[in-house]
């Protein structure tokens, strides 16, 4: 094949990746749509939870229906398959549900530049004069918002190919048992890098590339490429991981829509903390002592070079990652996008 032949093919898959991507959007617009109506049938204020997913879902990247689709498409599927938009769309919904309750679990005060959905719902709450307590109505909101969005994704995976339903079962159970680990590590803060690296597995590194790539393999009936494509998710997760965690530590609302070091005074061990700490044992006195500043923090964490270390680790993740695709039962073009895909997950800038 000739290098023009190849960067055809590799436009191509792109584009058709693309296409599909639009028809995902346009899935989870028209079904919220549809439930909003039959909330509305309820009562007026039965649309609340169904309005807050609506307005997160039309801001995502679609970072985990792309990588579902990517593996479905190198494996094979059959791009005119609607069940496998439903199953690109359940997991952008799995996902919603997992932010949703997570801003609540951190304390996280926004989301994608806009307030959080407890911290909207409070405010409301407050300005509305109400009675009860304006906090625990916001957190409320977003309970039953972020569990509406997991019965909504189980409702759109039952239309996905049946190959899809073990990774999915997974995936699920994963969403939820992972919060539980970083509560329990943020709780303990240990400086010990096992815990904190399994948290971040279950959290978000396996959620983000991993699951949602054999996912999409298995529902095109090729599960055996989970061989290739789960190692190559596992090592492109972690890098992107680590990216979110330098954005989240350094980046600032023009990077991530959050306030930098948010994650300093919730003691959360993120990757990128629990190397810093392997490092310097000092930091975890200077998080969990009263009076210190998240610029002070910030300061120690570029002292022991863990942002430099943390570049060559995503740097070597993503040469891991992309060296399992070279013997991958995988066209070309899928190569290619795979590893196009492993750089913009490690490598941007918001």
């Amino acid at each position: 094949m000739t290098r023009r032949a190849a960067t055809d093919q590799a436009v191509c898959a792109r584009r058709t990746v693309e296409d599909l991507l639009q028809r995902v959007r346009h899935r989870l617009a028209s079904f919220l749509a549809a439930e909003r109506a039959h909330c509305a049938e309820v009562h007026e204020h039965a649309v609340v939870a169904v309005d807050a997913l609506a307005d997160l879902a039309a801001g995502g990247p679609l970072l985990r229906p792309a990588f579902c689709l990517t593996g479905y498409l190198a494996a094979g599927g059959d791009p005119e398959e609607a069940g496998i938009v439903d199953a690109a769309a359940a997991l952008e919904l799995l996902h919603l549900s997992t932010l949703v309750h997570g801003d609540v679990l951190d304390g996280s005060r926004t989301r994608r530049g806009k307030p959080a959905v407890h911290v909207l719902h409070s405010t409301l709450h407050r300005t509305r004069g109400w009675h009860g307590e304006s906090r625990r109505f916001g957190e409320g909101v977003a309970v039953v918002a972020g569990d509406l969005a997991l019965v909504y994704s189980d409702e759109l995976m039952a239309g996905a190919p049946r190959g899809a339903r073990t990774e999915w079962r997974r995936l699920r159970t994963e969403a939820v048992i992972g919060p539980y680990l970083d509560l329990a590590a943020a709780a303990e803060f240990s400086a010990a890098p096992d815990l904190p690296r399994l948290t971040a597995l279950l959290t978000s590194v396996r959620r983000a590339v991993r699951r949602p790539l054999v996912l999409g393999a298995s529902a095109a009936g090729r599960p055996d490429l989970a061989g290739a494509l789960a190692p190559y998710g596992e090592a492109v997760g972690e890098a992107s991981r680590l990216r979110d965690d330098l954005l989240d530590a350094f980046g600032g609302p023009a990077h991530t829509g959050a306030t930098a070091g948010p994650d300093f005074p919730r003691h959360k061990v993120t990757l990128l903390l629990g190397r810093a700490m392997q490092r310097d044992s000092r930091l975890r006195d200077l998080i969990t002592e009263p009076g210190h500043t998240p610029d002070e923090i910030r300061a120690r964490l570029l002292e022991t070079g863990v942002t430099a270390d943390a570049e060559q680790r995503i740097a070597h993740l993503v040469d891991q990652g992309c060296a399992v695709l070279a013997d991958a039962p995988l066209q070309p073009q899928w190569r290619a996008r795979l590893t196009d895909m492993a750089l913009r997950a490690a490598y941007r800038d918001k």
